[in-house]
């Protein structure tokens, strides 16, 4: 039997646990309260202001990188890329074509690459390299990915709010259903708290995001867009895993302490980013660079 003395240590212990955990939880909600309906109003406005949002997240998450990978903000880096976030966004802005926009984002990160051999990253060269090109290219995926497929003017509200209905639900249906079921972990070493049943239960709540959403935007096919529903609820946990392992490879909990509550932009928008980059490649397959929301969506017999 522990000493009472352990005992009361413990529930001490146990109540200040509790007590971070319910203040975390506040912060996590005050924190989407207000975030949820910028980004919604972004995207219902569309045009310059969501492009102007894409490039003020994809900045943040360029110097959350630079910072990770070089254990501070690192200005030639971080000059290089914001250049090319910036010449990206310029591009977008006039209607240039896509091309051209990734284009300017992967000379910022071959520039940016170069420029990480005159720094020590605690790396060999060619890693330093791919290293600072990534963060570029990362960053580059959270401006063009979205905006490509919201500026769009027939298909590219439907194609975010599909987008976002898919990786908002699979995260909350992932974290219940682990919560709920618990069982074996699905990549212990890179995330400990993730769960096979977690990871199923995400899928189940993404396909209904998106569906609900396709119906309620009169697409047609819903058959398919669950398919793809499948593929991208999978593309956005691949994105929290990927970045939960890079976070480990550096040692860091957090990405940065931007959003209260939920740590940095990297941490909210890991899973949107690669399941975006997964849209964007299908819709750019099926229906072209002119029109990837359309390619995304419209999958009527013909």
């Amino acid at each position: 039997m522990s000493p009472p003395r352990q005992d009361a240590t413990d529930a001490h212990a146990q109540g200040s646990r509790a007590a971070r955990g319910a203040h975390n939880l506040l912060l996590r909600i005050i924190s989407a309260a207000v975030l949820v309906p910028v980004a919604l109003g972004a995207a219902y406005v569309g045009g310059v202001w969501f492009l102007l949002l894409c490039g003020l997240a994809a900045g943040g998450i360029l110097w959350e990188w630079t910072r990770l990978v070089t254990g501070r903000s690192e200005p030639r880096l971080l000059a290089a890329g914001a250049a090319a976030l910036l010449a990206a966004v310029v591009l977008l802005g006039i209607d240039a074509s896509a091309a051209a926009a990734f284009a300017a984002i992967a000379a910022g990160a071959v520039l940016a690459g170069l420029l990480a051999l005159r720094r020590p990253l605690a790396q060999g060269a060619a890693t330093r390299m791919l290293w600072a090109a990534g963060g570029v290219a990362y960053a580059g995926v959270g401006l063009l990915a979205p905006a490509l497929l919201r500026r769009d003017p027939g298909f590219g509200l439907t194609a975010f709010l599909f987008l976002a209905a898919i990786v908002w639900m699979t995260d909350i249906f992932a974290y219940a259903t682990g919560r709920l079921i618990g069982g074996p972990l699905l990549w212990p070493r890179v995330s400990p708290n993730k769960t096979w049943a977690g990871a199923l239960g995400g899928v189940a709540g993404g396909v209904a995001g998106g569906t609900l959403v396709a119906y309620a935007s009169g697409c047609c096919n819903l058959t398919m867009l669950g398919v793809i529903a499948v593929v991208l609820s999978a593309s956005s946990q691949a994105g929290d895993l990927l970045e939960s392992a890079v976070k480990r490879r550096f040692g860091a909990k957090d990405a940065s302490r931007l959003i209260p509550g939920h740590g940095g932009l990297m941490d909210r928008l890991d899973g949107f980013l690669v399941a975006a980059l997964a849209a964007l490649v299908i819709g750019v397959v099926h229906g072209g660079t002119d029109a990837p929301a359309r390619g995304l969506l419209a999958w009527c017999a013909r």
